[in-house]
């Protein structure tokens, strides 16, 4: 299912949201500039997120080498870098129409600054929960899913009954829909889960081959709901 809209009114313009589109868009397309030089390769493996380089960066800082930890400084920023970088037009296309659908609506309640907060802090800790359940992963991981999956996180808190038009496509016909918003988001999480199952590590197929932070998206989930539950308390 295709989201398109939702039916809750926004009184501040997302200008926010506006901007975190505008990024991923002008990054992709640097990334097509790239690939058309051999040079892709190099600029994913060296701002994606690649579970292993810091996990065995740590661990050599820890027991063998102190100055190990400036390379450890170093790819931890590619815990936020991460989620401004896509590698096709499927995966950008998605991303950004859910956080066109949803992401107004979030920023709206938070206000311009928070959201900000929000979706940087849940690209971090989305990150970081990738790192947890896959420290070997060699693969660099990309993509805004995680940060993607916080908002709706959020927005289901706050709107659990709002209505999100969408279309089914189905070979050559779409079908228009409108759903409630938790229902919405059930189909998106069962979705994600078996993405999920999939990118275990089975030997010797490998780990997570896709490169896409799949188990990431569900404390995103959890996060954005958090985050919205406790606003109040949250500065």
């Amino acid at each position: 299912m295709i989201p398109i809209c939702d039916n809750v009114r926004c009184w501040n313009k997302p200008i926010v949201n506006y901007w975190l589109i505008g990024i991923n868009i002008a990054v992709f397309l640097w990334e097509l500039k790239l690939e058309f030089g051999d040079e892709l390769g190099y600029f994913v493996n060296s701002w994606g997120l690649i579970p292993y380089q810091i996990t065995g960066a740590i661990q050599t800082a820890i027991f063998w080498n102190f100055a190990a930890w400036i390379v450890v400084i170093w790819r931890l920023f590619s815990l936020i870098f991460n989620i401004f970088l896509h590698g096709s037009f499927s995966q950008i296309l998605g991303n950004l129409l859910f956080l066109w659908v949803f992401g107004k609506t979030v920023e709206n309640i938070l206000g311009h600054r928070r959201y900000l907060g929000f979706y940087l802090g849940a690209g971090v800790v989305t990150s970081v929960a990738q790192i947890l359940a896959e420290p070997s992963l060699k693969v660099p991981l990309i993509g805004a899913n995680g940060a993607i999956a916080a908002v709706l996180g959020a927005y289901i808190i706050k709107f659990p009954q709002g209505k999100i038009y969408s279309v089914l496509p189905l070979i050559i016909l779409y079908i228009p829909l409108e759903l409630p918003a938790f229902l919405y988001i059930f189909w998106w999480f069962v979705q994600q889960l078996f993405y999920g199952i999939g990118s275990l590590n089975i030997p010797p197929l490998g780990v997570n081959q896709s490169g896409v932070i799949f188990w990431g998206q569900f404390v995103g989930l959890l996060f954005g709901a958090g985050f919205m539950r406790f606003k109040k308390f949250i500065r």
